[in-house]
């Protein structure tokens, strides 16, 4: 399914219905040549929007059209997966080899607790698009999405509680880092922070009206949160203070790409993907970006690093790309 906007947000929204310069904390992208990425054969031209490493072997992805497509030798070779609905699909996690969920359009959730032999739907009993996933272990997840949804499950998704977020804006990522402590993101700036589970949350002040796709935690102080036109924000008090780390669009201006996955494989190395080619690594906790050079201005959306020496990142097309520095691939 080919990317008919050059807003992720708005891509979501028209995919959901049916229709179908960058940033830095000190100012400085550079070009990177210690990044190497591959293009991996997916079989598939549908937009591919979530993806999951449970290791560097085993690996999924989800996208439009119901697709789910599942690797068992770091994708080398990628087999797509009887489909159980035609609704896009948004994002994939797994807690362990055997324990996963995807969630997507129209409310769907589905369950696997047996590596993907067979995938279950589970009710929730809401409607709205689900953009992401997150669990800490196979009994305790949440999902956010469309309207300020906040869904929680304490069984394995056997039942569906739905926590007040206190907002109608839409959410598009969410973690945890223990049973008490979690943030979700959204549009409009916003940031949501829990305390007790999801039992309530709490807006955190960001002073901006970015759309943010994406938060990652490295540890309870210290976050990530990235969103539209190349918005960085960084916390290093648990979210009570946001710093805005975007870099000046440079000149002549043209809009920065929206940034639309974050994820660190430590304190010190983080890596950004987005539209439009937008790919960024640090490996210094953000002081500086460098941008690898991509054989194509490739549109990512979906991003996993099982470990910090591989990952890979998925997007228009059916693309999937295998990543890594230079001296471990």
């Amino acid at each position: 399914m080919k990317v008919v906007s050059s807003s992720f947000y708005a891509l979501l929204h028209l995919m959901v219905l049916g229709l179908v310069c960058l940033p830095g904390l000190a100012g400085q992208v550079q070009a990177e040549e210690n990044v190497v990425s591959t293009i991996q054969k997916s079989g598939t031209k549908s937009t591919l929007l979530g993806t999951f490493f449970v290791s560097a072997q085993h690996g999924w992805a989800v996208g439009a059209g119901g697709t789910v497509l599942k690797t068992e030798d770091a994708g080398e070779t990628w087999q797509a997966v009887t489909r159980r609905t035609a609704a896009l699909l948004t994002s994939v996690y797994f807690t362990d080899p055997q324990h996963g969920w995807i969630v997507g359009q129209n409310g769907t959730i589905l369950h696997t607790n047996d590596s993907g032999k067979q995938w279950r739907r589970q009710v929730a009993g809401f409607g709205a698009a689900l953009y992401d996933v997150f669990f800490l272990n196979p009994s305790q997840g949440w999902i956010v999405g469309g309207r300020g949804t906040i869904l929680r499950t304490a069984d394995g998704g056997a039942t569906w509680e739905d926590q007040s977020s206190s907002t109608a804006v839409d959410l598009f990522g969410v973690q945890f880092i223990d049973a008490q402590r979690g943030w979700a993101v959204g549009a409009i700036g916003t940031i949501l922070v829990t305390q007790d589970g999801g039992q309530n949350w709490i807006q955190q002040a960001t002073d901006s009206a970015t759309t943010f796709f994406d938060l990652y935690f490295t540890d309870p102080e210290g976050g990530w949160v990235v969103g539209s036109q190349g918005a960085i924000f960084q916390t290093i008090t648990s979210g009570e203070k946001w710093v805005d780390r975007t870099l000046p669009c440079g000149s002549p201006c043209i809009r920065p790409p929206d940034f639309l996955k974050v994820q660190f494989t430590g304190f010190r190395a983080g890596w950004i993907i987005g539209e439009r080619g937008a790919f960024l690594t640090t490996t210094d906790a953000g002081f500086t970006w460098t941008k690898p050079e991509l054989s194509e201005p490739f549109s990512l959306y979906g991003l996993s690093f099982p470990d910090p020496k591989v990952g890979w990142a998925v997007g228009d097309g059916g693309i999937i790309l295998k990543i890594a520095p230079a001296s471990s691939s």
